[in-house]
């Protein structure tokens, strides 16, 4: 319930559109019942048929408008959805999202985030149109007797609400582990594609088959469950309708034998009961299939009640760079748990080349994302320009630092724009120099397409080492004063090492450069090295 009243709210900015559905489908509901009453009228009371006509054609009209009126109400909110999803996971990156699940994250943005236009163009005017239904008929039905008014009641009641309440608890069990399968198979499918030479190198394929086959007979499972209580519900329901129209017969005639009603009456009223339960049986069908789009809306909801590690700032006074340092910094990435640093001390200033050397693991790489605020530390102090990084502004932050990660992304798109991204307002003349810098120039001009060349799928129609050296041309780009380069050259040979690294040297005046390594050749210009050993400097 929590779940529906949370996805509830954001309807409210288009509640006009939605009183408009709930108008447009009550009175369509209202002439689909009164197409079979009023041929049963024309037979008792000498209703004319032509009116039917005129029904059957307002039926459709209506049931378009309140159709329409729903879907506009769900893709306008869908996008919104979509808009608050893909904000979140901006204030979540990369520290939270490091952690997660892709191919789960995948399925939250796509299919999750899709199913929830069940909720609204289904579930919440259905709802508001089977009450409105439901109580015009019952006052039609006591404008006969109250007996037919209490019947009515009672079925509409135990098929729209007792049934669905009664299915909706094991309908929701399945629905809740089919999700979670859905999303496991995605995981296992991605990192099965990306791991395919590998799989195929080291006759693995057979075991990852195997792998992929156990996840599908098990979401196969969770389907069949899922498909066995619509099933139930569906037989159900149906059962019930005709139960309920019979009800609705007998206690008709009773009163026709107590000649309280007449048997016009008799038959005008079993064929309205009989008619009516088209809303109730839309809002019953729900106890099965909004259990999907329940399970989908709590995991899009967790995702959006996630704290970020570190929020974005704004409002501050303006910053620009002017030195670096940190102060007695510690920080663990488990609270509690065993420090990554302990105890760092470090001066960054301007105009000169800091190396820092250690071996894997020894947090050199984590000191880079805390200067970045990635993530926030736990002890001690991170100043830039004297200031607490907490007290700057992140797009002032962003602006001054430049980021050479160890694995460089690569988007589905040109050469051009994949180095682009780090200034979008780049001429082509600035890209070509910021190649020129990195040493990848004359490789793309070799291209077929020079600059125009599509990048694939993360990057796979380039080396690791044409990759880092695009990475390095984004950074040149960006043009930064405060330049981190993580493991810059673990991909490059030592010719090109040597070209970059010598780029890096005439990029550092009246900047600050970081470099991280555990090569010493990297270390060739710098200025002053530490040592980190587990986290400790030296």
């Amino acid at each position: 319930m929590k779940t529906l009243i949370r996805l509830s709210k954001l309807i409210l900015p288009l509640f006009p559109v939605m009183l408009l559905a709930i108008i447009f489908g009550s009175a369509g509901y209202l002439c689909a019942i009164a197409i079979p009453a009023g041929g049963a009228a024309a037979i008792t009371y000498s209703f004319p048929v032509k009116f039917l006509i005129l029904i059957g054609i307002a039926r459709g009209v209506l049931h378009y408008l309140e159709q329409y009126c729903n879907h506009y109400i769900a893709f306008s909110i869908l996008a919104r959805i979509r808009n608050i999803v893909f904000n979140k996971l901006r204030k979540l990156g990369p520290a939270k999202l490091d952690s997660k699940d892709k191919g789960s994250l995948i399925s939250l943005l796509t299919s999750d985030v899709e199913l929830l236009e069940v909720f609204y163009a289904h579930t919440v005017s259905p709802a508001a149109i089977a009450l409105v239904v439901t109580v015009i008929m019952l006052v039609f039905f006591f404008h006969f007797h109250y007996l037919l008014a209490i019947s009515a009641f009672v079925s509409y009641f135990v098929i729209g609400i007792f049934v669905p309440a009664l299915v909706s608890k094991p309908a929701f069990k399945s629905a809740s582990l089919f999700r979670k399968k859905f999303a496991s198979i995605n995981s296992i499918l991605l990192d099965n594609l990306r791991g395919l030479e590998q799989s195929l190198l080291y006759s693995k394929g057979q075991d990852r088959l195997k792998e992929i086959s156990d996840t599908s007979a098990e979401l196969s499972q969770a389907k069949k469950s899922l498909a066995i209580n619509e099933g139930i519900n569906s037989a159900i329901t149906g059962l019930l309708v005709t139960a309920a129209s019979m009800a609705m017969l007998f206690t008709s005639l009773y009163l026709y034998k107590k000649n309280i009603i007449s048997f016009n009456a008799v038959i005008l009223c079993t064929t309205a009961q009989f008619s009516s339960f088209g809303p109730v049986l839309a809002l019953a069908a729900l106890g099965t299939s909004l259990s999907s789009t329940i399970a989908s809306g709590k995991r899009v909801l967790s995702l959006l009640d996630e704290d970020a590690v570190a929020e974005n700032i704004s409002g501050m006074e303006e910053t620009s760079f002017d030195g670096a340092e940190v102060k007695d910094l510690s920080f663990s990435y488990k609270k509690k748990g065993e420090n990554i640093l302990s105890d760092i001390n470090m001066t960054f200033p301007k105009n000169k080349i800091l190396g820092i050397k250690g071996k894997s693991g020894s947090g050199k790489s984590t000191l880079i994302k805390l200067l970045m605020r990635f993530w926030k530390n736990d002890q001690g102090k991170i100043l830039i320009s004297q200031k607490d990084i907490n007290l700057i502004n992140t797009k002032d932050l962003r602006d001054m630092e430049s980021y050479v990660t160890q694995e460089t992304v690569l988007f589905h798109d040109t050469i051009e724009n994949n180095i682009r991204i780090a200034k979008l307002n780049a001429t082509r003349e600035e890209i070509i120099e910021a190649c020129k810098k990195a040493c990848i120039h004359d490789f793309i001009m070799e291209l077929p397409q020079g600059y125009e060349t599509m990048v694939s799928e993360l990057g796979d129609n380039f080396s690791g080492g044409e990759r880092q050296r695009l990475s390095l041309a984004r950074a040149f780009l960006h043009d930064a004063d405060f330049i981190l380069l993580d493991e810059p050259s673990s991909n490059l040979d030592s010719y090109n090492e040597h070209m970059i690294m010598e780029a890096v040297k005439k990029e550092a005046d009246g900047k600050t450069v970081i470099i991280v390594s555990h090569r010493d050749s990297t270390f060739e210009y710098a200025d002053t090295i530490w040592n980190l050993t587990s986290g400790r400097q030296s």
